[in-house]
């Protein structure tokens, strides 16, 4: 498996962890723990690189964050012990789907996915936007799709996705880091990135002369999703999704987090 497995402590810690107790209005029955913890605890799948999802604690080097609040959470519903399993790459996470690697993902909802998970509703936004180098020829969204203009992207990412089939006259060149389309776009390899504007922010401010155009391309919604056919899953993670925003669990998760860019669904 090419995922990172960490092994977490009892779900008797969830409170403590996630930063506080939620309510657990529906109790899961014996079907809908089976189909969410087959192996006999949950398993929680997301890019640890990404912030959105999780970040690495400097001082612990435990990963928190909405996705493993989240995760926690879950895993009490089910009493169950909570695995993570992480990854350095969307490519890599979607690839991942039916390895039988992990019961539930954190992950953007996307056409493409769409096709291999069934999705709980969004817990968290965040909008897709375009960021262009000093010297771009690119300076509005209108001129974004105009021959001989590169725009680098995540392959298999959000702004992939959909900026593949609406470009008609701009070129994408496909990378495997967000790292390396910023890096393109600072080295003048590339007149823009597209990605999700939490990335985008900082990148921002590293890359001299840079700046985020005006608008965006999407809103990219993140949600718990579970592989296609576990219907029983699917059903007690969307039902769980909804409980946790209207208790406002999840909003303040995404407080705690403090991503610049990211925000709490409706």
């Amino acid at each position: 498996m090419q995922a990172r497995s960490t092994k977490w402590l009892l779900v008797a810690l969830v409170g403590l962890l996630a930063g506080g107790c939620a309510t657990d209005p529906s109790t899961p029955t014996a079907e809908e723990r089976q189909a969410l913890a087959p192996t006999g605890k949950l398993r929680l799948g997301f890019l640890a690189n990404n912030a959105v999802h999780a970040s690495v604690e400097p001082l612990t080097g435990e990963l928190k964050g909405p996705a493993v609040d989240l995760g926690w959470a879950l895993a009490r519903r089910l009493g169950v012990p909570f695995e993570t399993v992480t990854y350095k790459t969307v490519k890599e996470m979607v690839g991942s789907v039916s390895r039988n690697d992990w019961d539930v993902i954190s992950i953007g909802i996307n056409p493409d996915r769409q096709t291999l998970m069934n999705f709980s509703a969004p817990y968290s936004q965040i909008e897709i936007g375009i960021l262009v180098g000093k010297d771009s020829p690119v300076t509005s969204m209108a001129e974004l799709d105009r021959r001989g203009v590169r725009i680098a992207v995540l392959e298999r990412g959000d702004s992939d996705v959909l900026l593949t089939p609406t470009l008609k006259q701009a070129t994408l060149i496909r990378t495997q880091a967000i790292g390396d389309s910023v890096e393109m776009v600072r080295s003048g390899k590339a007149d823009a990135t597209s990605a999700l504007k939490t990335f985008l922010i900082p990148a921002s401010e590293q890359v001299p002369g840079s700046r985020i155009l005006d608008g965006r391309i999407a809103v990219q919604d993140i949600a718990l999703g579970v592989p296609k056919g576990n219907d029983v899953g699917a059903r007690y993670v969307a039902r769980f999704i909804d409980e946790m925003k209207a208790s406002g669990y999840v909003k303040a998760s995404i407080e705690r987090a403090r991503v610049r860019g990211l925000m709490a669904a409706p």
